[in-house]
């Protein structure tokens, strides 16, 4: 959301076409209130997964690899998330498992979850972008 709403839409559109400023770690953790060893995790697993472009050296940064409106919430939810279970019934194994039906349950909703998502990109979470990039300017 951060790199959606800092980049000019004309530039993201483009994809290919890195912003004139590139966003660092640095900046993300200061608006955040992050540290830096977690964003540097966070960006290597969006560049590996092509979601962002990064660029070393001294003017070095990243900036989203591709436009908000090809950017899926489920996709990146379920890739930063993993997919594991939402409840561990076998290790260490419930003795209630036989009979529950809370498994079941929980698994249905959580592809609810990601059905819902599927629906929304990044550029939905943009639609009020002036007023997160005030947010952003405020919080750093």
């Amino acid at each position: 959301m951060y790199l959606g709403a800092k980049e000019s839409s004309n530039k993201a559109a483009e994809g290919s076409t890195a912003p004139e400023r590139l966003t660092t770690i640095k900046d993300i953790c200061e608006t955040f209130s992050l540290s830096s060893n977690h964003v540097n995790k966070v960006v290597h697993h969006l560049g590996r997964l092509q979601l962002i472009e990064t660029r070393r050296g001294k003017n070095g940064g990243f900036f989203l690899a591709k436009a908000p409106n090809e950017i899926r919430l489920d996709y990146v939810i379920r890739q930063l998330e993993g997919d594991e279970p939402w409840i561990e019934c076998h290790n260490p194994y419930c003795v209630a498992l036989p009979a529950c039906e809370l498994n079941g349950i929980v698994a249905r909703g959580k592809e609810l979850f990601y059905d819902y998502l599927r629906e929304f990109t990044l550029a939905d979470l943009l639609k009020k972008r002036g007023q997160l990039l005030q947010i952003f300017s405020t919080a750093s």
